[in-house]
């Protein structure tokens, strides 16, 4: 097996999303049933807030909340009493010196923090640089004018990646010590779960795409792609409210790299090819060339927006789905609208493992199909 005698390429090329922290009157007939159409919506609006205490324009916050970057990792607030519950994450920030300290200290906005005579302030998930009151400008647009710090802080996304770096180094270690302990070469425990995913990439993807001579140099990065981006998929759909792919910062890293290892492995053949084809009028070829570049620049962007765009889409429905219960409790009551939204919410959540699934191998697929083109043999005729 092409992993075990060098795990810790596993490690480094998991840790690649790290760096990401270094992510729309007429009085016609159709005019009357629109006008009735928000009569009932307002009515309906005006029954959600009777019937129960969530604001229709919370249940938006919350799904907001969740597919954006945090410095407190927060697994759930009161609206009412505006307390959150989870736990500060470090910041980090360089501005005329290393500044650290708790997140804790903006208390969710509501406080400036003042280090070494500099003060600052957390405002929509960013923190800006202010004077002692807290003041915030904004342009004609609306949006802040403040100077704004160097972040390196410790953020829920990255707080994610590390879980996933950590536990994708505890289980590729574990099956990489049961091939040296086994006698008969076969994983024990846990690693017999990873042992069919590492053989499905490398039989499936590897392989067909790249070769049988040159597909060994190019396992780690694959293998640590899949898993990475399969992981935090996984991590999404649990409690823990993370959305690390979905975050297109994270993205840009992953397709970059893989924009990195294409290019950096390409042979003479697949430059030649994309800069001066062979068997081509000399004139097409100043036509084709900026083509080619065009289109080898838009392979990564398509990786970038097609894993983001699916993570983000799935993650906005489920919580979507999952606000139901408190929207539908004024016309299903608490039982119905519960069972309404379990029934659906669940449906989804077994369809989003399967997109989990799919998304890693599209992208470690397509990432194998790029290599592979990059390292080919080109035969002449």
């Amino acid at each position: 097996m092409v992993i075990t005698s060098k795990p810790v390429k596993f490690i480094l090329f998991a840790l690649v999303g790290l760096m990401s922290s270094v992510m729309m009157a007429n009085t016609t007939p159709e005019a009357i049933n629109a006008t009735q159409e928000h009569a009932v919506e307002h009515e309906m609006t005006q029954r959600v807030s009777e019937h129960n205490d969530q604001k229709p324009e919370d249940v938006n916050e919350a799904i907001v909340h969740h597919l954006k970057d945090d410095h407190y990792y927060t697994f759930f607030h009161d609206s009412d009493t505006h307390q959150h519950f989870g736990f500060p994450l470090p910041v980090i920030l360089i501005d005329n010196g290393l500044k650290v300290f708790l997140s804790s200290e903006f208390d969710h906005g509501n406080a400036v923090v003042e280090k070494d005579g500099q003060y600052y302030k957390y405002y929509h998930s960013k923190i800006y640089k202010t004077d002692a009151e807290g003041t915030i400008t904004y342009d004609e647009n609306g949006n802040p004018t403040n100077a704004k710090p160097l972040d390196f802080s410790i953020t829920k996304n990255v707080a994610g990646l590390l879980l996933a770096s950590v536990l994708i180094f505890l289980g590729f270690t574990a099956l990489a010590k049961t091939y040296k302990t086994s006698p008969n070469n076969l994983p024990k425990g846990f690693a017999r779960v990873l042992e069919p995913l590492v053989l499905y990439v490398r039989d499936e993807m590897a392989i067909p795409n790249i070769g049988q001579k040159q597909y060994k140099k190019f396992m780690p990065f694959l293998l640590s792609v899949f898993f990475l981006i399969f992981l935090l998929n996984l991590l999404g759909l649990t409690p823990l409210g993370l959305n690390v792919t979905g975050n297109i910062s994270v993205t840009l890293c992953l397709a970059l790299f893989t924009f990195f290892v294409t290019s950096f492995s390409g042979n003479k053949d697949y430059w030649k090819h994309i800069f001066w084809m062979p068997g081509v009028p000399v004139p097409m070829k100043f036509v084709l060339a900026p083509i080619e570049v065009l289109g080898m620049l838009t392979k990564p962007f398509s990786l970038m927006i097609r894993l983001f765009a699916n993570i983000t889409a799935g993650h906005s429905v489920v919580m979507g789905l999952i606000s139901v219960v408190f929207i539908m409790k004024a016309t299903l009551g608490v039982i119905g609208g519960t069972a309404v939204t379990f029934l659906l919410t669940t449906f989804l959540t077994f369809l989003e493992l399967l997109i989990a699934f799919l998304q890693a191998f599209i992208f470690t697929m397509l990432s194998s199909l790029f290599i592979g083109q990059a390292v080919q043999e080109h035969e002449e005729h």
